[in-house]
C-alpha cells in the first residue's frame, strides 16, 4: 500500500497540487472575534486579507483539534496502514501536539502513523511535505519516506520581507518600540526561521532592496531541488520574481503559493517569501560571520550621535521612545 501523507493548512500548498500529490491537508482555525473559520475551507485568502485590513478585531489562529486528526487518520487507515503526518513547527503552533494526540486514538490498530515536527512554516513546510509525497508516489515505504523528510528539514532555507511591522505588533511578535521605529523610518523588515521560531533577519530601506535579498538567497544556494515563492497580496510581484529566478532555476521547479492565515496574521498584506530545498550532497551549512553581521537583529541597532524621539498614542497618552539606531543594509 502507498504511504499516505498528511500536513496542515499552514503549509500553503495549492489545493490542486496537494490533490495531485495525494497530500491530505488538515485545516487550522482562524477567528475574527466570535466568528471561527476553517483555513482554506470556510474563508478564502482574498476574504482573509480583506478582513485583516478592515476588521476592528485582529484575528487569531488555532491548531486543529486532536479529533480533527483522529478523523483524518481513521479515514486514511481504510486505504493504507502507513501514514506520515508533517506539521508546522511546534514552537510556533500546537498543531504538532494535536496530531500526536490524534494519533493515540489509533493506538493498537495495524496502521502505523509517524508524526513529524517540520520546524518550518508556510511553503518551507510545504516543500518538505511535497518531497515526502513524491517519495511515497515513487513507491517508497514508510521508513524511506521518513528518511526523505528528516533529510529535507535541515536543507530548507527561507527568507521573507514584510511590508510593515504593524501586524507583527498586533500579533505580539514584536514590541511596540520596534514597530514604531519601523513605521517612522519606513523600513522593510526581513525575517527567517531559526531553531523553529520566527526570527528577524535584518531590515532594508526599500522593498526593492528586500526583493534583491530574496534573489541573493537563491544565488547563494547550491543544488536547489525545488523552490517556492509565497505572496500575500502581490501575485504580479511573485510572478516577476519567478522570472528573475528562472535564470538560476528552471521554471517548472519554481512554485508560486498564497500565504494563508497561519503566517498572514503576522506578516499582513505585501508579505513576500522565498523558500527553497537544497540537494542532499550539500554539506551542513553554517552561518558565516558576514551573514551574522548582515542579519543584525533590529533591537541591537544604534546610530552614534543621532537621536529619534518616536511617539505612540496609547489610551490618550503620548509615550516617548528615545532610541539610538543604525540602519543596516541587508
Amino acid at each position: 500500500m502507498t504511504v499516505k501523507i498528511v500536513t496542515d493548512s499552514s503549509a500553503d500548498i495549492n489545493p490542486e497540487l496537494a490533490q495531485q500529490l495525494g497530500i491530505t491537508v488538515v485545516p487550522l482555525y482562524l477567528s475574527f472575534g466570535d466568528k471561527v473559520y476553517r483555513d482554506g475551507v470556510d474563508i478564502s485568502a482574498d476574504e482573509f486579507y480583506q478582513k485583516l485590513e478592515t476588521s476592528p478585531v485582529h484575528p487569531t489562529t488555532a491548531a486543529p483539534s486532536p479529533g480533527d486528526f483522529a478523523t483524518t487518520y481513521e479515514g486514511l487507515a481504510k486505504e493504507t496502514d502507513e501514514i506520515v503526518s508533517i506539521h508546522i513547527g511546534s514552537k510556533v503552533s500546537a498543531t504538532y501536539d494535536a496530531a500526536l494526540r490524534g494519533k493515540e486514538t489509533l493506538a493498537g490498530t495495524r496502521c502505523q502513523i509517524e508524526v513529524v515536527d517540520s520546524q518550518w512554516v508556510t511553503m518551507a513546510l510545504g516543500l518538505v511535505t511535497m518531497a515526502a509525497a513524491k517519495a511515497a508516489q515513487a513507491g517508497e515505504d514508510l521508513h524511506q519516506v521518513l528518511e526523505e523528510v528528516k533529510s529535507s528539514i535541515p536543507r530548507i532555507r527561507v527568507l521573507g520581507v514584510f511590508d510593515t511591522l504593524k501586524y507583527l505588533l498586533l500579533g505580539g511578535r514584536v514590541s511596540k518600540t520596534k514597530a514604531i521605529v519601523g513605521s517612522v523610518l519606513n523600513v522593510k523588515p526581513l525575517f527567517t526561521m531559526r531553531d523553529g521560531e520566527l526570527a528577524m533577519a535584518g531590515i532594508t530601506r526599500t522593498r526593492s532592496k528586500g526583493v534583491e535579498r530574496l534573489v541573493e538567497l537563491v544565488k547563494s544556494a547550491l543544488d536547489i531541488q525545488d523552490l517556492a515563492i509565497v505572496h500575500a497580496t502581490t501575485p504580479g510581484e511573485a510572478n516577476s520574481l519567478k522570472e528573475l529566478i528562472s535564470s538560476i532555476l528552471a521554471k517548472e521547479r519554481i512554485y508560486i503559493a498564497r500565504l494563508g492565515p497561519a503566517l498572514g496574521v503576522h506578516g499582513g498584506p505585501g508579505t513576500l517569501i522565498v523558500a527553497l530545498r537544497e540537494g542532499k550532497d550539500r554539506p551542513a551549512r553554517e552561518t558565516t560571520a558576514g551573514e551574522r553581521k548582515r542579519r543584525l537583529p533590529l533591537p541591537s541597532l544604534h546610530l552614534p550621535g543621532q537621536h529619534f524621539s518616536c511617539y505612540y498614542q496609547s489610551q490618550g497618552r503620548k509615550l516617548d521612545y528615545p532610541l539610538r539606531l543604525k540602519l543596516v543594509e541587508v
